[in-house]
């Protein structure tokens, strides 16, 4: 549940890659972050299969879990955890999930639409989700190959404190802050 999807901040670089739409920065409206009603849970899927296909290149794996998981077990997470959303006209185009156990709060699935990276969206959403947990530790884990993600987390202040492999010899490394 606490897979992230990567952020760039330089909006330069992100706004000169071709598959972005071409806005002049005064025109670009800032996303409203709310949190998500059970109605989005398709669409968040949605965006989640789109933000996650990075990912799934960076390590030659299209099975993995993000990219697998269904409908039924999206809404289980929906009973459990805060679901956050960004809006921009009227579509979804970020999110983000966390869940608090013993005063730590787990952060995961941190997306972005692949046409909205590297904005600030995704270090918006990050410090929504903390600050709707105040004053607690927070965790959150990504791959070690995922550079914008680790360049994203440690510039919010997260520092390294673990590694693990998963079954599929994926490296992961864990934050906290």
């Amino acid at each position: 549940m606490r897979r992230n999807d990567r952020e760039v901040t330089d909006f330069e670089e992100a706004n000169h890659s071709s598959h972005l739409p071409k806005h002049n920065m005064e025109n670009i409206k800032s996303p409203d972050i709310t949190c998500a009603e059970i109605s989005d849970m398709e669409e968040i899927l949605k965006l989640q299969r789109d933000a996650y296909q990075s990912e799934a290149k960076i390590h030659n794996d299209f099975t993995i879990q993000p990219l697998t998981q269904t409908l039924e077990e999206l809404l289980d997470e929906y009973d459990k955890c805060r679901i956050l959303k960004a809006m921009q006209d009227d579509k979804i185009i970020g999110s983000v999930r966390a869940h608090e156990k013993d005063g730590t709060v787990y952060i995961g699935k941190l997306m972005v639409h692949p046409d909205y990276q590297g904005k600030g969206l995704g270090k918006r959403l990050l410090s929504a989700i903390e600050t709707s947990f105040p004053d607690k530790r927070y965790e959150l884990y990504t791959s070690c190959k995922s550079d914008r993600n680790l360049y994203l987390y440690k510039t919010a202040g997260y520092k390294d404190f673990r590694e693990e492999i998963d079954h599929a010899g994926i490296r992961f490394v864990y934050l906290e802050k």
